[in-house]
């Protein structure tokens, strides 16, 4: 244990991208679009949650809220007194689109409750704070991405989370883009049928083989065999609309390959960093507006751990 922090501090914590194709539930990558959130003293007892900003403004207050939930879940893991807290938030992440707005915020909440406990703030979070962290979200993928960086591969055991780094090489660059328009997980995740042929089952593993060494590699072919998945993106490209026309307008830029980012409504496309401008463009200009335009950018891997610091 090291001396435990008082307010004010900060933590940014990065969001994420999931999935990856053929990698459901189970692979992350944490990427350069951030949470911010400033923790500051009160009088009184309990937590707070002050003015926020960005996408944050559209949190829901109170013991709904994530942020707050994830703050209390680590203050009580570590048996640590909860003072009086008001925390802030600012987040350039969207919402409901599957670039883990959710797993940042319980990343957050549980960095936040390390520093408070008094964790060693040079080692990253152990198994225990990442297994309350899939107790929140109910899978891996993101919390574990933002709360360790990088790409990373959890596993749900029998008794444990098993969570290996994945090398990611660095001439890989990430584009993405998203449409004005929302998909909650939930509508997502209903539209997966209850079972699937056995050839689709069986070729998944295949090409999450394909994925994690062209990952490894920097690999074009790999990558570009290794993103398609038969488990959920088919199922849930219907809903996204232009989503497939904006996948093939991400190849014709340059891109290895593309695919829906989590539960989308966002996709995220991989490849040689000097096209992906064109490839978040492209993109962009081919998901339907829904009302309001699209949205491109390019993002870079986050690699390290959340760090807490003193305001």
């Amino acid at each position: 244990m090291s001396a435990a922090l008082s307010p004010p501090l900060q933590v940014r914590v990065p969001g994420s991208t999931s999935n990856l194709g053929p990698g459901f539930d189970c692979l992350g990558l944490a990427l350069s679009i951030y949470l911010t959130v400033e923790c500051l003293p009160r009088e009184g007892d309990g937590i707070e949650l002050g003015p926020c900003s960005g996408t944050a403004k559209s949190w829901p207050g109170g013991e709904d809220n994530l942020l707050i939930q994830a703050l209390r879940r680590g203050l009580q893991g570590f048996e640590a007194r909860t003072p009086g807290i008001e925390l802030r938030a600012h987040s350039e992440i969207p919402v409901a689109r599957g670039l883990g707005s959710s797993g940042a915020a319980i990343a957050a909440g549980l960095s936040l409750a390390r520093a408070l406990a008094g964790e060693n703030p040079d080692q990253p979070p152990g198994p225990d704070v990442l297994q309350w962290a899939l107790e929140m979200e109910g899978h891996p993928d993101n919390s574990t991405a933002s709360l360790l960086g990088g790409c990373t591969l959890g596993v749900p055991l029998a008794t444990d989370l098993r969570v290996v780094q994945q090398e990611f090489h660095p001439s890989i660059g990430i584009a993405l883009a998203w449409p004005a328009t929302c998909l909650t997980t939930e509508a997502s995740r209903s539209a997966l049928p209850d079972t699937l042929p056995h050839a689709d089952a069986s070729e998944n593993p295949r090409r999450l083989a394909l994925l994690l060494e062209g990952l490894r590699k920097g690999d074009a072919q790999l990558l570009r065999e290794g993103l398609l998945d038969r488990l959920h993106v088919p199922y849930r490209l219907p809903l996204i609309p232009g989503g497939k026309a904006a996948m093939e307008a991400a190849c014709r830029a340059g891109a290895y390959g593309a695919t829906i980012s989590g539960s989308g409504s966002a996709l995220v496309s991989l490849g040689p960093k000097d096209r992906m401008e064109a490839v978040a463009e492209a993109m962009a200009a081919a998901l339907d507006p829904g009302g309001a335009p699209a949205e491109g950018k390019v993002v870079e891997i986050v690699r390290g751990f959340p760090r807490v610091t003193i305001l």
